[in-house]
């Protein structure tokens, strides 16, 4: 990842492991960051959505970002998320992730309160102007309450604001216009947030994909965009559809249990059952999954052949 080269590939937005005190469990989240990069993925996005980053403390932030880049120890880059509900926070967050030896910020637009462009505008510029390093856009709306303009998006490419969007909208008119209107800009990434789609968006020309699932199967979405890469789309294809298949247990608890919940419960279940962390424990408010629930989690991973990893 360079000023002249866009991010590319598998970038997993790994989880946070916590101990059952709700400490950040350091020998966990070590064990974690090692299986993704012996799995072969480009780079590490930490205190993201799947990290549960806005809700943590800051004790916890500093220890997670403190583990994940001694641990990676420069091998890849690291991303480190920074967003909050407004500018203030968000630039404290940058300052406090800057401390560290981090390859890039990422952000959502401010969240809690409506806003719109004028206001995203303003909100990434403000970040872009506190810091060198590459800032990306991170487009969840699910979350944030509002959708990043994709002319936005584009503005703000052109500008030399952000680096890159993590597309994670739904939205694929969007996403596509993105693609095309920012193909010349050079440097600059378009990645998918997407668990489902990443075969159509390398296809599009997305430059890779930031996935949650790539914290249980990151191997399966390295060979997706291998063979994406080589123009395989057979290949990719089979693939994408078999972590589609996979993805399927985030809706396990889904009728119990808040969406977030149930999937990064599953997310942190499935890694304890294959060995990857100790403990599946969330951040209240958010609520684990049951024994239950658990038990057809394994039957999942069982059923595509995902045991304990080795250590």
């Amino acid at each position: 990842m360079t000023a002249h080269e866009p991010l590319r590939g598998v970038i997993p937005p790994i989880i946070t492991p916590l101990t059952p005190a709700g400490d950040v469990d350091v020998t966990s989240l070590q064990r974690l960051v090692n299986f993704e990069v012996g799995a072969g993925v480009h780079a590490i996005f930490v205190l993201g959505s799947s990290g549960e980053g806005p809700y943590l403390t800051e004790d916890q932030q500093r220890i997670t970002l403190q583990t994940v880049t001694a641990t990676v120890a420069k091998r890849i880059p690291v991303l480190a998320g920074v967003s909050d509900i407004g500018t203030r926070r968000t630039l404290h967050n940058a300052a406090i992730a800057q401390e560290y030896p981090i390859d890039a910020l990422v952000s959502t637009s401010a969240f809690y309160g409506t806003v719109g462009w004028n206001e995203i505008d303003r909100h990434f510029r403000a970040i872009a102007a506190s810091t060198d390093l590459p800032l990306y856009a991170y487009d969840i709306p699910v979350f944030t309450g509002v959708k990043i303009p994709a002319e936005l998006t584009v503005e703000l490419a052109k500008d030399g604001v952000i680096a890159g969007v993590k597309d994670t909208s739904g939205e694929e008119d969007g996403f596509r216009y993105i693609i095309e209107n920012t193909r010349h800009i050079e440097g600059f990434s378009v990645l998918t947030g997407s668990d489902i789609t990443g075969d159509a968006a390398m296809l599009q020309g997305a430059h890779g994909m930031i996935v949650g699932v790539a914290n249980i199967d990151p191997h399966g979405f390295v060979r997706l965009y291998d063979a994406a890469m080589k123009g395989d789309w057979d290949t990719a294809r089979t693939e994408q559809e078999r972590l589609h298949a996979l993805r399927l247990i985030t809706k396990i608890a889904s009728p119990r249990i808040g969406g977030l919940s149930a999937t990064l419960g599953a997310f942190k279940a499935a890694q304890v059952l294959r060995g990857i962390i100790d403990h599946d424990g969330l951040q209240p408010p958010l609520l684990t999954l049951d024994d239950a629930e658990r038990a057809q989690v394994k039957a999942v991973l069982d059923s595509h052949g995902l045991g304990p990893i080795k250590a």
